[in-house]
């Protein structure tokens, strides 16, 4: 197999800048989970980092990038990467996913160094339950994503994405409420399914929404029509009938689509995943780059990574992730 058969063209690198967060959400990590986050001296550098996006994955195809944590926002300099990384010639576009929380100070910063999209996390609209999904110490953080997300969108970041994870019995009563969000404002709602990584116990407690139903409860509510939005990813979108905003969908655990996935992750430490849901596949770039691997033969291994990638998607399962993941949703990048 080489990189042309592959169905999709896999362009799209999300990047973890930490594994860190100030959050400790609920389908991230168990409450009790203590975390053995990566020592500052095991992260890549800026320069690490841009090294690897100049001359190793933008050579093999990769132009459009998402900075993700952990919380990004933890990460130093950020806004300075961001300039770096949004003035690189061949970046066609530049996004990035944070829980908003740190988000309204620097929100006009990043948006004038470049940054093109910017996904928030909102698990809920009570201030009460957000505060339960983020874990016991959020208390009175709701008023200040929310601000984050106002501040976003007033400097220009029009339209934005709300990430929404679903739980079932924490809140998946708010399907109707997070979705009128799209009615006035051009904001984009995602309902994303609960995967089995990061709380395996909540997953087995809880299980998880289809997509579909989440669909049937917001089509008796409004009607829906497939959208002609589209974003980098998966979603399947659609829109209420009038809104401004739009809908998508995220069925990773009713839906195969891995056919359609353009996309493979990054760690912080500098491990290339190439599927979200399977552990096999990964190498190590940050060692190969410390030990002096010229960036010639760092993308001959990228290259074999995508050759291999849709051999060991989840859906296949085989091989595949078998039992409990090394590495929490935090850890990964999302």
């Amino acid at each position: 197999m080489t990189t042309s058969d592959i169905i999709t063209k896999v362009d799209y690198l999300r990047i973890s800048l930490i594994d860190r967060c100030n959050f400790r959400c609920q389908y991230c990590m168990p409450s009790d989970a203590e975390l053995d986050y990566i020592v500052k001296q095991q992260l890549l550098t800026d320069e690490e980092l841009l090294t690897l996006i100049q001359e190793v994955f933008i050579p093999v195809g990769f132009t459009r990038f998402r900075l993700t944590g952990g919380e990004p926002l933890l990460r130093p300099h950020i806004v300075d990467l961001v300039e770096k990384i949004a003035h690189l010639p061949q970046t066609e576009d530049i996004g990035m996913t944070t829980n908003g929380f740190l988000l309204a100070p620097i929100a006009k910063s990043l948006y004038d160094a470049g940054l093109t999209r910017i996904n928030i996390s909102l698990d809920s609209l009570d201030p009460h339950i957000f505060e339960e999904i983020i874990g016991s110490h959020g208390r009175g953080r709701w008023q200040q994503v929310w601000q984050g997300i106002q501040t976003a969108y007033n400097v220009g970041f029009d339209p934005l994405k709300l990430n929404v994870v679903v739980i079932p019995g924490v809140n998946d009563h708010e399907i109707l409420d997070l979705a009128a969000l799209t009615i006035d404002k051009q904001w984009h709602v995602r309902f994303i399914e609960f995967m089995p990584i990061g709380n395996e116990g909540l997953f087995v407690d809880r299980g998880w929404v289809s997509s579909a139903d989440l669909r049937q409860s917001i089509s008796e509510r409004w009607g829906l029509t497939e959208s002609q939005v589209s974003g980098n990813g998966p979603a399947d979108v659609f829109q209420i009938p009038g809104a401004k905003g739009t809908i998508g969908f995220i069925s990773q655990m009713s839906e195969c689509f891995c056919d359609r996935c353009n996309r493979m992750r990054l760690s912080a430490d500098g491990w290339l995943r190439p599927c979200l849901l399977n552990e096999t596949g990964q190498t190590d770039l940050k060692t190969a780059l410390r030990a002096g691997i010229s960036t010639t033969d760092l993308q001959i291994q990228v290259r074999q990574i995508l050759n291999i990638k849709s051999e060991i998607n989840f859906k296949q399962r085989d091989p595949g992730t078998v039992g409990t993941y090394t590495r929490t949703m935090s850890q990964i990048g999302g």
